[in-house]
């Protein structure tokens, strides 16, 4: 095992265990696989998590990426210092119960500043669970997972009682975690039963709304979606069905629906692929419109022949430019994710439709003359820009063309 390596330790001597925490600082680490030590002022429950250390660029919505299922087996570095600076609160969630193993932040959390806090982020940590870091150089994580890729950690924070901990433990904690690849983490946060959804999206004054008169039926395919995005389809008319991601073709189709969207999730699209490939291959067979967003996206691909793999460091974050090949269109996105669909690898007949400006990776698809078509980024933004909602409203129109091409006794319901 490698000696431990200390972040706040100027004279570079290796040690086994911390020392007795000192007020506000010690209190809470994050150790690395390599044995690397981040050391800072604990936040949130008190305990141990391990999972792959990310950062994230975006500068609000802190509590919405905290919620983001796809966060489900990864730490979170928070490359913005003020991290808690507006509280909490009861709607700016994107599930109920988060995935995410941890958070690390900069600074320290200051009180809520909105009016719409309803709890200080500490407290809001401890009712979920979850471990928090604060007080540690963010600037240094970010450059190493820039540089050498994503790593396995494990963040802890000490209980009062505890005033040492063997570091060497921990670090083989991260050390023997799995890592992300080959896990199927979608089964995991995908809902157990089938639901409906009706909520749409929030309005100054109003809050959310409900979805009055439907217009079309929307399954939507539950890898770990956000419940934004589900908004945003109730907000144009769709009455949605969510199903469990392993739900068979038999079971969508069997809601009648007139089109099919493929949610977000975490975890490697070429494990949950294993069991979702062969539904979405049934699906794709029905002639309905079918919307992929995120691993949506990557597991449609997979069902279109393509190839998916780990990238580097992933894209996280909510100023990520994309461009769409059709329209010459350069939008500002919101994007979360660590596999990459290989856009050589498309097959005949599948176009690439969108590309990222940062490193010109894959940012979507289409099918030629199908109403097929997804895009790895998050449309639904939740936070971030809203350059990209009208992807919503092309999904809409697709159902919409499809309909109006049928005959009158088919469109019977």
């Amino acid at each position: 095992m490698k000696a431990v390596k200390s972040s706040s330790n100027p004279s570079g001597q290796d040690g086994p265990q911390f020392a007795a925490p000192k007020p506000g600082f010690g209190e809470a680490a994050l150790v690395l696989a390599d044995g690397t030590l981040f050391r800072g002022k604990g936040l949130g429950a008190t305990g141990h998590a391990v999972g792959e250390v990310c950062f994230n660029t975006s500068m609000t919505g802190y509590q919405e990426i905290a919620t983001d299922p796809s966060y489900a087996g990864q730490i979170i570095t928070f490359t913005f210092p003020h991290i808690g600076n507006v509280g909490t609160n009861a709607e700016d969630i994107e599930t109920k119960t988060p995935a995410v193993r941890g958070l690390v932040l900069r600074a320290a959390v200051t009180e809520p500043s909105s009016w719409r806090a309803a709890q200080h982020l500490d407290t809001w940590l401890k009712s979920h669970n979850l471990v928090g870091l604060a007080g540690v150089d963010t600037r240094a994580i970010t450059r190493r997972i820039r540089e050498l890729g994503a790593p396995k950690g494990c963040i802890v924070h000490f209980a009062d009682n505890e005033n040492t901990a063997d570091v060497a433990a921990l670090q083989g904690r991260a050390a023997d975690w799995p890592g992300l690849e080959g896990m199927d983490l979608a089964a995991e946060v995908s809902c157990r039963q089938t639901y409906k959804w009706s909520q749409t999206n929030w309005a100054l004054g109003r809050g959310y709304g409900d979805l009055g008169q439907a217009r079309h039926r929307v399954v939507a395919v539950d890898f770990g979606a956000k419940h934004n995005i589900l908004r945003c389809l109730a907000s144009l008319g769709c009455d949605v069905t969510v199903v469990p991601a392993d739900a068979s073709a038999e079971d969508i189709l069997g809601h009648d629906p007139d089109g099919i969207f493929l949610s977000n999730g975490p975890g490697d699209p070429a494990a949950t692929g294993v069991y979702a490939v062969p539904t979405v291959k049934a699906l794709m067979d029905s002639g309905l419109p079918i919307f992929g967003i995120c691993l949506g996206h990557q597991i449609l691909a997979l069902a279109l022949g393509a190839r998916t793999e780990k990238m580097h460091l992933g894209h996280r974050g909510a100023n990520h430019p994309v461009k769409d090949l059709e329209t010459g269109r350069v939008e500002i996105t919101s994007q979360n994710h660590g596999f990459q669909v290989l856009a050589d690898s498309l097959p005949k007949g599948i176009e690439e439709s969108h590309v990222s400006l940062f490193d010109r990776s894959n940012e979507g698809l289409r099918v030629t003359g199908r109403p097929i078509f997804s895009v790895q980024y998050h449309p639904e933004a939740s936070p971030g820009p809203q350059d990209s909602h009208y992807l919503f409203q092309r999904f809409v129109d697709m159902i919409e063309a499809e309909k109006a091409a049928k005959p009158k006794n088919a469109q019977a319901h």
